[in-house]
């Protein structure tokens, strides 16, 4: 599902001409941790994360949508970006549960694809925008992979759908793919080790570049219980479990990761963004 917005306004409050001009494409994934209290105050404080950080486009997980608008319509107000929601689950009473792409650009095609679930009931997608970006059609993905620490055979048979996906709708001929989300997985993981060309998965492998891997300063910890209360409620241990992907680069130096960082770490009043850090990696494109 798509949301139309006014490109020429997006352009407008984004930058302009000087965005459009840009070299490296800003990308930023974010679990939003759906509507969890207090909601309001995290949602000034995602806004006027966007506001400061500019990304060109943004990758959301953990959107709720009730009767045609999601949480990231209401994230969207006021900053000119156009949205995309895909479902991943039905939660019932016309509430849905999925993935949502925020662009500067208009969004053409959006499709949700289901993934694997094991033997497990938590229902995931991958969700794909083409992003009508001035330098051609930008594919643009973004996933929210199973939880559970002992549900890594799961996630292992979602990242090999999540790579044929991606293979199957994102031409060679064009602008190099981003995958974007929580996976849920740390990086030396099978399942992160498999996107990142380490090792294969039912007798297949793939490649995609994990810019914080590769542009990236310290631990890049993006769910951190021991610095963020919301998620200091788990009782788990710092993991980076968020991550900008591209395929790339090309021939033409197109998807080479360029910088990344960790993103939406501050605590105001005892009140974080949400119980996740983001990512934000600039890409050639």
């Amino acid at each position: 599902m798509v949301r139309p917005g006014e490109g020429a306004e997006a352009g407008a409050k984004h930058g302009g001409s000087g965005a459009d001009a840009r070299s490296a494409l800003r990308v930023l994934t974010l679990n939003i941790w759906n509507r969890h209290d207090p909601w309001e105050a995290r949602l000034g404080l995602i806004r006027k994360g966007l506001r400061e950080l500019d990304p060109d486009v943004v990758g959301l997980q953990e959107v709720l949508s009730y009767e045609g608008r999601s949480l990231a319509d209401d994230i969207a107000e006021e900053l000119g970006y156009e949205v995309a929601f895909g479902a991943a689950h039905d939660l019932g009473g016309g509430v849905l549960f999925g993935n949502a792409v925020l662009s500067r650009w208009p969004i053409g095609r959006s499709q949700a694809f289901p993934l694997p679930t094991g033997e497990t009931d938590e229902k995931r997608a991958i969700l794909l925008a083409e992003l009508a970006s001035p330098r051609g059609v930008i594919p643009f993905f973004v996933t929210h992979l199973n939880w559970k620490f002992h549900h890594g055979v799961v996630r292992e048979a979602q990242v090999a759908t999540v790579a044929e996906i991606v293979m199957r709708e994102a031409p060679m001929t064009g602008l190099p793919p981003i995958v974007v989300g929580d996976f849920n997985a740390q990086p030396e993981s099978a399942e992160i080790r498999f996107l990142k060309g380490l090792q294969s998965l039912n007798q297949k492998s793939v490649y995609f570049a994990d810019t914080f891997d590769q542009t990236g300063k310290g631990p890049g910890f993006t769910f951190d219980p021991v610095r963020n209360p919301f998620a200091g409620i788990t009782n788990e241990y710092p993991r980076r479990i968020d991550y900008v992907f591209v395929r790339g680069p090309d021939e033409q130096g197109r998807g080479k990761p360029l910088a990344s960082r960790v993103v939406f770490e501050e605590i105001e009043d005892g009140v974080a963004a949400s119980d996740h850090y983001g990512v934000l990696s600039e890409i050639a494109i």
